[in-house]
């Protein structure tokens, strides 16, 4: 299918300006910090990159559904027959954002038909947008440049015989530690939100284990955009079939991130 009629540069600006209204806050003395029935964690930031995302996606295409983390979502019975919906995490990495390190993101993804086929992820404290289109490859961006492709940043990272597996900085399960276990000499690195499959996409890393829960919102941006170079994210255990989106449960099932 052709994605031209996908109005990118929009839609980097909207990831942009978002980011903006997520970085005033993490100046401020009070994130208004609320737990929601899972015991997550919802600041004020969540909340008005959310309105100011849905908002805009709603101007530029009144016809396409959004799927958002902070938005009271259709059932199931209306959901079923989506062709394309946006899969939207406003602000990515809560957890990190309260900690002030800097490692979330903002993540708008476009699907069809439960595959993503365009990814938008920005890194509020880094100034960068990651973004691609099916079709139309991968790029980054820092604001105020014009952008890169992906594949130009790969020579930049050398290849050893240690495989280099990223981690949740927050989430590291036994059965993950089990899996690490199995690929022999590795390098660690842990780093929070979508930034991991970001860092498989620039081959900052080899490997993204995560055998513990996701949301469709946390991954379907920033798996567009591995998608885009050549990787996926593959159904653990049995890496035969790349994980989809617009379930009737909106929880990701366990992967592996590679590209």
């Amino acid at each position: 299918m052709n994605y031209s009629w996908i109005k990118y540069s929009e839609i980097v600006n909207i990831v942009e300006l978002a980011a903006q209204i997520i970085l005033q806050i993490y100046t401020s003395d009070n994130f208004h910090i609320e737990l929601k029935g899972d015991t997550s964690p919802l600041t004020i930031a969540d909340r008005k990159a959310n309105e100011f995302i849905c908002k805009e996606l709603k101007n530029l295409y009144p016809e396409i559904p959004i799927i958002s983390e902070e938005n009271k979502n259709d059932s199931w019975d209306v959901r079923k027959n989506y062709t394309f919906a946006w899969l939207v995490d406003p602000l990515d990495g809560t957890k990190e954002f309260i900690k002030k390190n800097g490692e979330f993101t903002v993540n708008i993804g476009l699907i069809y038909n439960g595959v993503p086929v365009a990814g938008f992820v920005n890194i509020p404290v880094e100034g960068k947008t990651y973004w691609s289109v099916e079709g139309m490859g991968a790029y980054v961006k820092e604001v105020g440049k014009q952008s890169i492709k992906i594949e130009e940043f790969w020579e930049n990272y050398c290849k050893n015989d240690r495989v280099k597996v990223i981690c949740s900085r927050s989430h590291m399960s036994d059965d993950t530690k089990k899996f690490i276990a199995g690929l022999g000499d590795v390098d660690i690195v842990n780093v929070g939100s979508s930034i991991k499959i970001l860092w498989i996409a620039e081959k900052k890393a080899d490997v993204y284990p995560r055998i513990a829960p996701t949301m469709e919102w946390d991954t379907c941006a920033a798996h567009a955009i591995l998608k885009e170079v050549g990787g996926s994210l593959r159904i653990y255990p049995e890496m035969e079939e790349e994980v989809r989106y617009n379930k009737e449960n909106l929880l990701n099932p366990f992967f592996v991130a590679s590209l």
